[in-house]
């Protein structure tokens, strides 16, 4: 005995479709034969009966089915839907519409169609409130009346109902699916767990509050809310503010075909809405967010940086953190091994200097071990404290580097560390303060976390440097070669991006600044801070009490800070003592005495400049400091070289002349005495 053929449900969903257009084509046919005034057998008993059997071999409800329970149309207005599908579905329907409307020119379903020949009529199936119209079920064409009308199924329902996952097109250049990753820090994967247990303690989707995913990482915002999804079983799409429409006409269409795929995909809305700058589009855009989110229905996620008010809707804030220490330990430990590998203790020297989520660990991962893979890949050698010279701990700290780098735009220039120890003269005791200063940023994860000094409260736990000394004396450079010591990015902080005449403003790019550098731990430089850092005077109008405001926020954040935070200054007298108490180190960089001086033109040069003839003490009679002696030399080589001739002491002449010119200081000429003989030998 053969049994019956059991069809997949795409197969079977389509059979039923059909058979559901089968049943309105019924109705035209008879409404056709009554114009006609002729007589038709009534076929819409049969094709009631083709319909329920081919319900009975779905193995899931139909598409039809489930979009009638979701939007909770009425028996005519299902049909109606079923009339416009017609159109999509059979190439005679337009030629029966025409028979069944009494006109040869209307060869497509209108609603008149739809009141006379279908039964359970009512005319609020069409009302703007209605679920056809309201929705965007149908879309109505353009006709001297309503009722005249042509109707057309909407394209991504058609496909709906033809069981294919097709998103409207006007939507897929805007929105991109966000897939649930592997793994997610332990107080991330709490978070995620109470978002979707606010989504199931809310039945009316009216009634579903905005979900604001605020601080931390946008990379871990988007986890947590694509983690609270899978626990949902909604899938999860994203659309960045960047590409929001604001003008109302669009921003209510985008709503409307919005709402449609929520509805039909079960798909929640995360809006991706980082800080944005001043200026009039940014406002706009700004708004266009907060009026899509406090309005549209269903699940929406709004993600950014900071908390913001909507008027319209309810929201739920959920602040989302960098993961503890430990947390990061076990993150890495988990996709290391995943990916084979098994670093041991040396996780926590990644896990103690950046401060990285689930996904930007996995990108660190994969990267590093894609460096490894690459011909030549791995790097330089690590330090000893980064690994032991392990190829993978410094394809890692590097990639970890690139994933935690800040992004500061105008506020902030990178320096490219290339200065190294060998190259700065200082005093023996300036050397040890940096060494120190080294030291506790390498250790600080394992004396604040191994040893519980972060346990005690997080006040003064950030390392702060203040170098004072006149300009050229080496303080930038000094700050270039802890970077390249630590293996870390430096920052020179433009203060006049920073300060602000306006009140407010200068703590928020303060904010900015130490908020982007936070992840990597990056070597923040307020190089010639003294505009800023001066002496805070007694309270005598408003913008002397904002002035104390603004350094008050900087030696809070300072304090707080988990890389390295330096001020150079020029002025150290001009300094608030209060503020000084409040630095872990003070380096003064003292002005060169001829010793150093010569011990500086001794190193100044690179090894492939051709030298000839030169003598560091009579050079170090040049009373500059390190900086213009750079100047010098650089400029001495330009003059060689245009010369055609290896650097000599008459060369350094000409170029010292200039930088004391630009100094506005009188060379002195016992100091150069025959010098100019060594010119162009």
């Amino acid at each position: 005995m053969t049994g019956a053929v059991e069809l997949s449900w795409p197969e079977a969903n389509e059979r039923y479709l059909l058979a559901a257009v089968d049943v309105v084509r019924a109705a035209l046919e008879h409404r056709a034969a009554r114009l006609a005034d002729r007589e038709l057998e009534d076929r819409g008993a049969e094709a009631r009966v083709a319909l329920e059997r081919a319900a009975e071999s779905l193995p899931a409800p139909a598409a039809l089915e489930r979009l009638c329970s979701v939007f909770d149309l009425s028996t005519f207005e299902r049909d109606v839907l079923l009339l416009a599908a017609g159109m999509e579905t059979d190439a005679s329907f337009g030629a029966l519409c025409a028979a069944a409307q009494g006109d040869a020119q209307r060869d497509y379903p209108t609603f008149r169609l739809a009141l006379d020949a279908l039964p359970g009529a009512h005319g609020s199936a069409l009302s703007p409130a209605g679920s056809l119209r309201c929705w965007r079920l149908l879309e109505v064409g353009a006709g001297k009346a309503l009722s005249l009308s042509p109707l057309c199924l909407a394209e991504r329902v058609f496909h709906y109902l033809s069981g294919v996952e097709h998103m409207d097109e006007r939507l897929a250049g805007l929105l991109d699916p966000v897939p649930a990753g592997a793994e997610l820090a332990r107080s991330h994967l709490l978070l995620a767990r109470r978002i979707a247990s606010l989504w199931e303690s809310v039945r009316d989707v009216s009634a579903l509050p905005a979900v604001q995913l605020v601080g931390g990482s946008a990379a871990d915002r988007r986890a947590i809310a694509a983690h609270a999804c899978a626990l949902a079983r909604r899938r999860l799409l994203a659309l960045p503010a960047r590409l929001l429409p604001t003008g109302p006409k669009d921003l209510v269409t985008l709503r409307r075909l919005w709402e449609l795929e929520s509805a039909l995909g079960g798909s929640a809305l995360l809006v991706e809405a980082e800080e944005a700058r001043d200026g009039e589009g940014a406002r706009a855009r700004e708004e266009a967010v907060a009026w899509l989110a406090g309005r549209v229905l269903g699940v929406v996620l709004v993600s950014r940086q900071e908390l913001r008010r909507m008027r319209v809707r309810s929201q739920v804030t959920f602040e989302v953190d960098i993961p503890p220490t430990a947390e990061q330990r076990d993150l890495w430990h988990a996709v290391l091994g995943s990916a084979g590998v098994d670093l041991d203790g040396r996780v926590e020297q990644l896990a103690g200097q950046f401060h990285l989520g689930a996904p930007a660990i996995r990108a660190a991962t994969v990267d590093a071990l894609a460096r490894l893979e690459a011909p030549g890949g791995g790097g330089e050698p690590a330090e000893e404290d980064h690994g032991g010279g392990d190829a993978l701990v410094t394809a890692l700290w590097d990639a970890c580097r690139i994933q935690a780098r800040p992004r500061l735009g105008d506020l902030a220039q990178r320096i490219e560390p290339a200065a190294t120890w060998d190259e700065l003269v200082l005093p023996e005791l300036q050397l040890q303060l940096l060494r120190q200063v080294a030291v506790h940023v390498r250790r600080r994860a394992h004396v604040y976390e191994r040893w519980g000094f972060a346990e005690k409260g997080q006040r003064g736990l950030g390392i702060s440097a203040l170098f004072a000394g006149a300009s050229g004396t080496g303080k930038t450079m000094a700050a270039e070669v802890l970077a390249g010591e630590l293996r870390l990015d430096l920052y020179r902080i433009d203060l006049s991006a920073v300060v602000s005449k306006y009140i407010g403003e200068t703590e928020k790019n303060l904010r900015r600044v130490f908020d982007a550098a936070e992840a990597g731990g990056a070597i923040l430089l307020f190089d010639e801070a003294d505009a800023l850092f001066g002496k805070r005077t007694q309270i005598k109008d408003s913008h002397d009490r904002h002035a104390n405001i603004e350094v008050s926020y900087l030696l809070q954040r300072m304090e707080a800070y988990r890389g390295l935070a330096i001020l150079t200054t020029n002025m150290r007298s001009a300094l608030d003592a209060a503020f000084l108490r409040r630095l872990r180190f003070i380096v003064d960089f003292p002005f060169p005495d001829a010793a150093q001086r010569a011990e500086i033109w001794l190193r100044i040069f690179p090894e492939d400049t051709p030298t000839e003839d030169l003598d560091p003490a009579r050079l170090s009679q040049l009373n500059v400091a390190g900086g213009n002696i750079r100047n010098i030399a650089l400029n001495a080589a330009f003059l060689a070289a245009d010369a055609g001739e290896p650097v000599q002491m008459g060369h350094l002449l000409q170029a010292a002349r200039g930088e004391y010119a630009k100094l506005k200081k009188m060379l002195n000429p016992m100091a150069v005495r025959g010098w100019e003989s060594d010119a162009g030998r």
